[in-house]
């Protein structure tokens, strides 16, 4: 290995390191996600590395990554396909499966539990025929293989931040136009050109005349990022709450509700408010519980 790739390697391996799963659980129910999910659907992800948090920054955003769900190796009845997909992965047949485009990995396939103790959005193209979905699919197989381009998502940040004083009309012109075919590229342009191939509109650009005709242009799938999935109007949002809304109504009023008057804030630590106080001092004094840390409640101001 050249010391080239040998330093590459340490940063693509700094940046895509992920700090240990946080003790919280996450508010949704991957259980169902599995059985809610179908060949086609866009995961969005809530990434934790420090490539995440650049994303997060340059896209203002909390969905860091893209990754296209294909089912499992025994929903494809093309012997062909199945064959590729098994050159990819060492997966059993009914592991569920996703095409997704990493830093340090190109574009690979990955099982979705790899996601299970991470945010998920489910994003699932409206109306879509079952001829173009399978279409779509076979368009990121065959970009498997393919490397991450890093100078792309470079030139996406510079297109995207706001510090530029170029116009942005210029700033697009950083982007290649497609070739039709799968080329190297990041996460979300990959899912973006697969729909594009059969001209399913992700975030397309509509024109009209002034007697209201309308002209609708196909946008650069390079220009795409994770949370244009989540804002277009032709991909419906699908949720999967730790706690089934569809139990009899009010289920709001059954769910586990803590009774020691505690409020979460951000990092695991739970509060006691001040006007609980006087209700719940001597609960809080008994330091952290098994949920998180407790923070005692401030002292009493005689002056109140």
């Amino acid at each position: 290995m050249s010391l080239y790739q040998t330093i590459r390697n340490k940063i693509y391996n700094w940046l895509t390191y992920e700090p240990p799963q946080p003790d919280e659980i996450m508010p949704y129910d991957f259980n169902r996600l599995k059985f809610e999910i179908r060949p086609g659907d866009v995961l969005l992800i809530e990434g934790r590395s420090r490539i995440s948090k650049i994303i997060r920054s340059i896209t203002q955003s909390s969905w860091t990554h893209a990754a296209l769900y294909i089912g499992r190796i025994v929903d494809f009845e093309d012997e062909e396909t199945q064959e590729l997909i098994r050159k990819y992965t060492s997966a059993k047949p009914n592991t569920r499966l996703i095409i997704e485009d990493l830093l340090d990995s190109g574009t690979v396939i990955s099982p979705v539990s790899f996601y299970r103790n991470h945010h998920i959005r489910i994003c699932r193209p409206i109306g879509i025929s079952p001829a173009d979905l399978q279409l779509v699919i076979q368009y990121a197989l065959r970009s498997l293989g393919q490397p991450y381009n890093v100078r792309h998502l470079i030139d996406l940040a510079r297109f995207l931040l706001p510090w530029t004083i170029l116009p942005r009309r210029w700033g697009s012109s950083l982007f290649r136009k497609t070739s039709g075919e799968p080329e190297s590229g990041i996460c979300s342009s990959l899912i973006a050109e697969a729909f594009s191939s059969v001209q399913f509109p992700v975030m397309p650009f509509v024109k009209s005349d002034e007697e209201h005709v309308y002209e609708v242009f196909p946008r650069n799938p390079y220009l795409f990022v994770p949370k244009d999935f989540d804002v277009s109007p032709y991909f419906e949002i699908i949720k999967y709450p730790l706690f089934n809304p569809d139990e009899p109504l009010p289920y709001y009023r059954r769910l586990p509700w803590s009774k020691t008057g505690y409020e979460h804030q951000d990092g695991g630590i739970l509060y006691a408010p001040k006007i609980k106080k006087k209700k719940i001092t001597q609960e809080a004094n008994k330091g952290p519980d098994k949920t998180g840390q407790i923070i005692k409640p401030p002292e009493e101001d005689k002056n109140e």
